[in-house]
């Protein structure tokens, strides 16, 4: 089975040691971002594809902070992990996959702050962190689990 990846080695390689990613690419993944909170706080139907980008925003993160890039002095990023987690298994209940009040201040806070890291981190450290998250998410789905990796299905 191929898997989908966003950037390549060349693409990490290519990147700006010193320069932000391009606002064009900043802003799409933004933007995506931003909408899947929006729809996951107050759409009438949240989709799994709204859980899905948040949920990668979230570990992009996670991602920095463990490369010693960013750091989480509040610990609000087990706080999101948690709100993410929580809205996904709530999901065959009742069919919605909503943040509840604590989730929804945590993960708003870890996006804004990587929101903030896209404007000044060099574009190679943040494509670096992309192809680490992915290659995390994948393990995931192969069952090459951490003790603190969550799976919602």
């Amino acid at each position: 089975m191929k898997t989908f990846t966003t950037y390549t080695m060349m693409d990490e390689l290519m990147a700006s040691p010193t320069q932000p990613i391009d606002g064009h690419r900043r802003l799409h993944q933004l933007t995506r971002m931003w909408e899947g909170l929006a729809a996951m706080e107050s759409a009438e139907n949240p989709t799994p594809d709204d859980w899905r980008v948040v949920s990668d925003a979230v570990n992009l993160r996670e991602t920095l902070i463990a490369e010693g890039v960013a750091m989480d002095p509040a610990g609000l990023l087990q706080d999101a992990t948690a709100g993410m987690t929580r809205a996904g298994r709530r999901m065959p209940d009742d069919g919605k996959i909503r943040l509840d009040g604590e989730g929804m201040k945590a993960v708003r806070a870890i996006l804004e702050d990587y929101a903030d890291l896209l404007e000044v981190l060099p574009a190679r450290i943040v494509i670096r962190a992309h192809r680490k998250t992915e290659k995390r998410i994948q393990e995931i789905l192969h069952r090459k689990r951490q003790s603190h990796d969550v799976v919602i299905v």
